[in-house]
């Protein structure tokens, strides 16, 4: 399944280790704080937890969307697509 991770943190450090984490899961980022990839259940679990360890509950959001193939297609792009994401046809 594909996996949408979109986040809100101010902290610059935390939301760089945050971003080298979805990269790590092999995510490709699509907007500054948005990742998209395909991975699996098991997977996706790692990611919440690795995601959840890095940071401040009280201050930082982070939230993770669970999106099918099929829906996926009916994705709309308006404008260019962020150079990562172009490397990745997996979602173009």
């Amino acid at each position: 399944m594909n996996t949408l991770v979109i986040y809100d943190i101010s902290d610059d450090e935390i939301r760089e280790k945050v971003a080298q984490i979805c990269m790590d899961y092999g995510l490709v980022r699509i907007q500054k704080s948005a990742f998209l990839g395909r991975i699996n259940s098991q997977r996706r679990k790692s990611l919440i937890k690795a995601l959840e360890r890095k940071i401040k509950p009280d201050t930082d959001n982070i939230q993770v969307f669970i999106i099918c193939d099929a829906d996926i297609r009916f994705r709309i792009i308006i404008g260019e697509s962020s150079y990562e994401e172009k490397k990745d046809t997996l979602f173009l």
